[in-house]
Parts: C-alpha cells; structure tokens; sequence
C-alpha cells in the first residue's frame, strides 16, 4: 500500500499490534518456593492470616499442576486495607509481570472488548493494551475496583468480562478490534471491590470473593511502626537521626486523628509530621562538631582554624549538584522527637474522643446502633423524640426505603407491647394520641440503608416512652420481625471492630450470627462483651442499666 492511501495508517497500526502481541512469549516461572512467599507476605502485609493462607494453598497447587486453572481471587473490603499490594505480591511470589486495569467508571463494553475497525480512531480494548504493554502471554492481571463498573446504551462492562473471568470462555477470547481469537486462560486475574453487592450475581460467581475487613487498633500500631513510619521517612528525605515517632505518639493519632478501616488517613497524618520536621531540619542552623580527620572538608582555611572537638557555625547546605557528598555529612545535634503538643500543632485539635457515645446518649431516647458501609463498620445513633401532634411518624436522615420500613415495624412493636413493658397503664391506651414521633439518623447528609438498625430504633422509641436512659457503653445491631424476633445480619466482624475503635464496651448481636464470632481477632473480643439476643426483650434487658426495670411484670 502507499503511505498516501487512506486505510495505510490504520492497517499499519493493526499489523503493528498483531506483531506485538505476545501470542507464546511467556515469562519464565520461578521455582515456587512456598516458605519464602510466606516471608514476602508476612514482610509486605501484616496480619490478614486467612487472606495469606489462601494465597499459601493457591500457590501450592500451581506448584503441583503448573497448567491448572487456578479460581480468580476477588479481594472485597473497605479502602486502606492492601488489596492491590497482595495481588502484586502474588505477581512477585509467582516471578510473573504485573499489570493492573483500573475498571472505575468504565461504562462502555468495547473497553473491554476493543472498538471495531470500521470506526476513527479505534482502539483494542484494555485487556489486549495491557498485554501489549507487559509484552508477556502469562502475567498476573488485577481488575481493580470491578465493582463501580456502569452501564448504559453503550452497552455492560460487567456482561463482556463473564468471558474474560470464564476458564472455559477466555480460551477464544474475541477482541472486536483483534478479530482474531486471544488465549487468555494463562493470565492470572486478581480482582478486588469495596463492596460485593454491586457485581452482579453472574460475575460473581465466577471469582471466589476473600473479604478483607478492616485492621484492630493494635494492628494499625504494628502497621505503622513496622512499615509506614520508615516508608513516610524515606519519602520525605529523613531518617530516625532526624524524626522519632515513639508508640505512644502513632496510639494517640490512631485513637483521636483517625477512625477507619485502613490505614490511608494514619499515613497521611504520619506524613503531615514528617514534613513539619523536613521544614525544620531544612531552615535549623546548627553547631555541627567536626574533626580534622572528616573527609571531604578538609581545606587549608579550616584546618588552620580547627581544633579536635571544637564547634564550628555551620549552615545546613541545600541538595544540589555538586554538593551532594557534603550534605550527607551534616547531622542535628538532637532528632525531633514527637509529643502531644506537636501533635495538636501540626494536625490541630483531636477530630474524635472516648466520650463521644456518653454524650450523646446522655438524655432518653438515644440509641447506639452498628451498620455496615463501603469504607467498613460504623456506629450510628438513632434519635428519637415526641411532640404535640396527631400520631404521625416522621423520619429523616436520607433513609432508604427497607430501614423506613424498619421503623415503621419497630414502632408497631412497641405500641403493641406498651402495656406489656409498662409504657401504658391498661392495654386501650394508645402511645400516639395527641403526639407525633420523630426519627433522626445523624449524620442527615450521608444516605442510609439496611435492615439492620431494627433493634436500634425499638431501644430508642421503648427509652423515648419509658424515659429511661440506654447504656452509653453498649451498641447492638439486629433486624427484627413484627412478632419480636431479632434475625441475623451481614458485617459482624466489620460491625465489632467498629464499636472496639469507638471505644463501646458491649455488644448485642443476633444469637444466630455467633458462628461469626469467630472471625473475630481474640484481642479485641477479650475487650468487649457479647450478649446474644433470640427476641426483642433480650435486647431491652442488655441495652438499659440495671437489666429492664419492667421485665418481671411482662407477660411475654
């Protein structure tokens, strides 16, 4: 073809990329040594045992069977927590190439499966890309953040990778652009997400999901002295001669400057200290001891001058070009070490206390519930109060339509059993005449949804008529039916870490989610108290101080 003819550039670019392609170029595998992967991991991640374990057994079956056809690991949990670095660890064990593809907000399919020739400006799809790029048939392939993929008239991401992820489909697999069948079943696909909910039931089943819930205190403490604190001070240009940490500093950010799942925020504050000491080591000026043996600074104008141990004014000289050698030999006479009042100046005053849950249950009807979110466990208040009115029920917060439907049911409860739990003097009175009840979910800003803050909302509304407060130490989570019976929810385990970082003492779950427990690291069951409801009244008589004040004239 002449370079003037319109198809030439687009047939080049196709035949370019049919020659890049890595058709049987293959990385050469390592021998698996399976001690020394478990070394790697315990050195890049800490705790998350049963995540490594699986990764331990799905390498030692490729060691076994080279050419078997391992599952597709989906690592599912809260941001923070190192899902992408242990899909890059299994690359690193395995000695194979890494690429990621980012799927967030991806909404058309021919990212992934490529645009047709026909069209300007087409290209091949992601996956055939990051092949091309990585110039190997075999690397390790991770599907980040697969489950805020879209859809719409461009067609479903989701649908085209049910034959990416299907080992008996990706064998052929058909690019449009390609239109030549790839060999995909040698790549190892990692995928991870915040959450398993959005993946639709398809895709899902064809990756087996490994949850990854949110890190202890003690394991966030571990974290930051093991790897963030000399990752952030080799970032900044600074050593431990220059910045110390002590523990009791990384508890106090931990506790007052961060409640999360992951360890993100911990390092973004840990840097913010880091780079107030970059600042001061920049700008000191220091008495710097020098001996007349220090190489690289003697000169005829010193040497006449100096003396063994005498002190010299010096200025710490900025990195450049030509003085490189001079300004590693520079030290402060004395690290900076962090205190409480460092703390409150560089990262300002404590964002959260142990207080918080005593404050706000201090009046009657305040309840502590637990829910479960993206970003791993949260407590959550429930408030509710009484007004003149004509008994209405008036919820707000941005609820969904499942935990209105909650309300409406713990409010019906509550109203049935009010003579029972002597909120009512005889059975015929009725707890809404002549008042309305209002609901409020802080914070009003953020949605919520779920069937589990049932429990919740009849402490509230039984606090609320009894005018008795609930225990400030005590949060609980449950869905409750219309008879009384609390069932079992999702999220324990990231439930109970929740309530340990907020400083609560007593839980009350559901009696069929016990089995969860144990999950559940031993440190922090060993500080807290589970009591295990099967009905509503089990909860009341946990949730009040003293058991349920009415508990022994009930007739349920």
């Amino acid at each position: 073809m002449q370079p003037q003819q319109p198809g030439y550039s687009s047939s080049r670019a196709y035949l370019e990329l049919l020659a890049d392609l890595p058709w049987q170029k293959a990385s050469k595998e390592i021998e698996l040594d399976l001690r020394a992967a478990q070394e790697r991991l315990d050195r890049d991640h800490y705790g998350l045992v049963k995540v490594k374990q699986r990764i331990i057994e799905y390498l030692a079956v490729r060691k076994l069977k080279p050419d078997a056809r391992g599952p597709v690991l989906c690592f599912v949990g809260p941001p923070g927590v190192g899902k992408t670095s242990l899909a890059s660890s299994i690359a690193s064990a395995l000695g194979r190439k890494f690429v990621r593809i980012s799927l967030g907000g991806v909404k058309d399919e021919a990212d992934i499966r490529g645009h047709r020739r026909t069209y300007i400006g087409s290209m091949p799809g992601r996956l055939i890309d990051g092949l091309k790029r990585v110039a190997v048939c075999n690397p390790v392939m991770l599907l980040d953040e697969i489950d805020k993929t879209g859809s719409d008239i461009r067609g479903d991401p989701a649908s085209a990778l049910l034959e990416v992820l299907d080992p008996e489909q990706n064998k052929t697999f058909n690019d449009h652009y390609l239109n030549v069948p790839f060999d995909l079943s040698k790549v190892i696909f990692v995928a991870t997400a915040n959450r398993a909910q959005p993946i639709p039931p398809p895709l899902l089943d064809r990756m087996e999901v490994i949850e990854l819930p949110g890190y202890t205190a003690e394991e966030k403490l571990s974290i930051a002295m093991r790897h963030l604190i000399p990752r952030v001070l080799e970032q900044h240009g600074l050593s431990s001669e220059f910045l110390q940490i002590p523990e009791g500093m990384v508890k106090l950010v931990i506790h007052r400057y961060t409640r999360e799942a992951g360890v993100r925020n911990l390092e973004r504050n840990l840097a913010s200290l880091a780079r107030a000491a970059a600042v001061r080591v920049a700008e000191q000026e220091q008495f710097v001891p020098l001996n007349k043996g220090m190489e690289g600074l003697a000169t005829p104008l010193l040497e006449n001058r100096l003396v063994d141990g005498a002190e010299v004014e010096m200025e710490v000289i900025p990195m450049g070009v030509n003085n490189q050698d001079i300004s590693n030999t520079f030290r402060i006479t004395s690290p900076l070490v962090v205190d409480e009042a460092m703390l409150e100046k560089v990262l300002g005053p404590p964002k959260f206390d142990g207080r918080e849950a005593e404050q706000r249950v201090a009046t009657p009807g305040v309840s502590v519930g637990l829910v479960w979110t993206s970003f791993g466990g949260e407590v959550q208040f429930v408030e509710a109060t009484a007004m003149v009115g004509k008994g209405e029920l008036h919820l707000t917060g941005q609820l969904g339509d499942v935990i209105k439907e909650s309300a409406q049911i713990a409010l019906t409860w509550v109203r049935t059993r009010a003579a029972d739990l002597r909120l009512a003097a005889t059975e015929g009175i009725n707890l809404l005449e002549g008042r309305d009840v209002h609901i409020h979910f802080p914070a009003g800003a953020v949605p919520k949804d779920g069937p589990s803050a049932g429990v919740t909302l009849v402490t509230a509304l039984v606090s609320l008529f009894s005018q008795k407060r609930m225990r400030s130490d005590t949060a609980m989570t449950g869905e409750m039916t219309l008879r009384g019976l609390v069932l079992p929810v999702g999220g324990i385990k990231d439930k109970i870490l929740a309530a340990h970082r907020y400083g609560i003492r007593r839980v009350i779950l559901p009696e069929k989610n016990l089995k969860d427990l144990a999950e559940v690291p031993s440190s922090v069951l060993n500080n807290l108290e589970i009591h295990l409801a099967k009905r509503m009244e089990d909860v009341l008589e946990q949730a009040f101080e003293g058991g349920c004040p009415w508990r022994q004239h009930s007739k349920l």
